[in-house]
């Protein structure tokens, strides 16, 4: 019973957070599907990332907020508020479902596997990215070791990936945790990339751990 009563009280703060966090009722009034558009606006902002013209690859893009900011950075504008013509193209990958959004090729699977590259590589085109976002994380197990491999391993993919299918100028955004991998994953991303920035969005909450990786310039990215 106690720890139910924990657990009650626990999922009770975590409600009253989330329906009075500003960016949860930013994100309903900007019609974005999650608070977590904002984190990527951010970084955008302050790093000047995303143009219109590009192609755009977002790993672990359901529900599709970033999906969704992509969509409209994208785009020229539009009368009364609606979504101009894409320019460029936005190729989204998650292993869960996720709604459509305008414009934007949504691949279901996971990229390690033959069935969902050759998808991937079908709608590429020979084309190489000029940036990867991965907004991947693993479902949390609160055993600090377990959850910092798997934090690791998130990560170490989303590099692999990077090198695979970045144009040598291009850039990856990668969500990492602080914790015991975090230093090691930000040697590989030097190892990797020419420029490498560390940024926590305003949009993260104070107590999250999370953080975002950014490289620019894929020394380790040949064209094919």
């Amino acid at each position: 019973m106690k720890a139910n009563s924990k657990s009650s009280k626990v999922n009770r703060a975590w409600l009253n957070d989330h329906v009075n966090d500003p960016y949860v009722k930013l994100a309903r009034l900007d019609g974005y599907r999650a608070r977590a558009a904002y984190k990527l606006k951010e970084i955008d902002e302050t790093l000047h990332l995303i143009k219109p013209g590009q192609l755009v690859l977002d790993l672990g893009s359901a529900p599709g907020a970033w999906s969704q900011y992509l969509r409209r950075r994208m785009s020229s504008k539009a009368p009364a508020g609606g979504l101009g013509r894409l320019s460029g193209s936005i190729i989204s990958m998650d292993i869960l479902s996720m709604e459509p959004v305008d414009g934007v090729v949504f691949l279901q699977g996971d990229f390690r596997q033959a069935e969902t590259l050759a998808r991937l590589t079908d709608a590429l085109q020979g084309r190489r990215a000029d940036v990867v976002l991965s907004d991947m994380a693993p479902n949390l197990s609160g055993v600090a070791a377990a959850d910092a491999a798997a934090v690791e391993a998130l990560v170490e993919m989303a590099i692999d990936f990077a090198q695979a299918h970045l144009a040598p100028h291009g850039v990856l955004v990668a969500k990492v945790f602080h914790g015991a991998a975090y230093e090691h994953l930000a040697e590989r991303f030097t190892a990797v990339f020419d420029q490498v920035k560390r940024l926590k969005p305003k949009a993260s909450r104070d107590r999250s751990t999370e953080t975002f990786l950014i490289g620019r310039g894929c020394r380790a990215c040949s064209t094919p």
